[in-house]
């Protein structure tokens, strides 16, 4: 686990990077070009006209933001990293159920780049000499791999899908996507610790503190006796919620970079 969040840490580095420059950027870098009021009309008439697509991975949601440019999310953050558990600011899903919730937690555990992710992790791990009993070469490369790929995969069912399920929590970041930054960093803070039901109502958020403990707790099982015990299982606990912090300022501020530094509609 610390692998994970000296990786998740790095991540949160570049985004700080350009966050900035994504909140900051120009809105009049182009010219405002006038028309006449028959042209004005022509446009408002289109503009009503199309149709507002969340790209939701789940059942069409309920959306009632039509400028994609602020909080539309997309279902990867740089075309690499899956994005499906997040939702469009303005935007209100229809209730999950257990079924989708799980079908939510494979989508996040079993995409392409999770076994990337889970390669990067376990060379970085036997490259630190972060457990030196697992060995090294082939051999200690694959006990590194497996091992990380259990990680984030149980992470995934237990925070988006096992408790969820139990708790009938949803297991989805909602952006908020607009304020100010500070504001929107302390909402994504805070949702690590509160979340939606499905209901629609806002409780304590049972599916990430609890799942994050069950996670840590699993990992008992096949680590290194000297990695194992309540000290350790708590140290990866608390560094599984701070991972899910992060990951929560990058999802919101995602659709800042994607829309204002990488000028993608």
């Amino acid at each position: 686990m610390g692998a994970v969040l000296r990786t998740t840490r790095g991540a949160a580095v570049v985004l700080f990077v350009f966050l900035p420059q994504a909140l900051l950027w120009p809105q009049t870098a182009i010219p405002d070009k006038r028309s006449d009021p028959a042209q004005e009309r022509q446009v408002q008439q289109s503009g009503n006209t199309e149709a507002y697509d969340a790209a939701e991975p789940v059942a069409a949601a309920v959306a009632q933001n039509t400028d994609s440019s602020k909080g539309t999310q997309s279902k990867r953050i740089f075309w690499i990293v899956p994005n499906y558990a997040a939702v469009s600011a303005h935007t209100q899903l229809p209730p999950l159920t257990a079924h989708d919730k799980f079908v939510l937690a494979m989508h996040d555990s079993m995409d392409y780049s999770s076994f990337i992710w889970a390669g990067v992790l376990a060379g970085q791990g036997m490259a630190l000499r972060s457990y030196p009993e697992l060995g090294h070469g082939v051999a200690g490369y694959s006990r590194y791999y497996w091992r990380a790929f259990a990680d984030q995969a149980s992470g995934a069912f237990f925070t988006e899908a096992i408790v969820p399920a139990i708790t009938h929590e949803d297991p989805h970041y909602y952006t908020l996507g607009e304020g100010s930054f500070f504001r929107r960093t302390a909402y994504a803070l805070s949702q690590v610790v509160l979340t939606k039901t499905d209901s629609g109502a806002t409780s304590f958020n049972v599916s990430e503190i609890l799942g994050n403990g069950m996670e840590a707790g699993l990992s008992n099982l096949y680590y290194p006796p000297q990695d194992r015990g309540l000290r350790k299982t708590g140290e990866n606990w608390a560094t599984g919620l701070e991972s899910a912090a992060l990951n929560n300022i990058i999802k919101e501020f995602w659709p800042d970079i994607r829309h204002n530094i990488l000028r993608q509609k």
